[in-house]
């Protein structure tokens, strides 16, 4: 999959204000913001962005996903 592809599936299931997605094709790193992250701890923001994904992650299309999710107003604070 490329990172485009991964970044369309993202924000189809989740409304992200900032995706910023890099990688080598098998190992991607991500750094999401999402509203809808309000409230969540992190395993909940990244089974969220998991199950996006779908069976991507299931039968090795992308095979490692790193993730750094933020909420808009904590990525406000790490951009400052």
């Amino acid at each position: 999959m490329t990172a485009d592809q991964i970044k369309n599936m993202i924000a189809a299931g989740i409304k992200c204000e900032h995706i910023e997605l890099e990688g080598d094709g098998r190992h991607w790193y991500a750094t999401i913001v999402s509203a809808e992250f309000e409230g969540r701890r992190a395993i909940q923001r990244h089974q969220q962005v998991y199950a996006t994904l779908g069976t991507k992650m299931q039968n090795d299309e992308v095979h490692a996903l790193s993730m750094k999710t933020f909420t808009p107003a904590e990525w406000a604070a790490q951009q400052a």
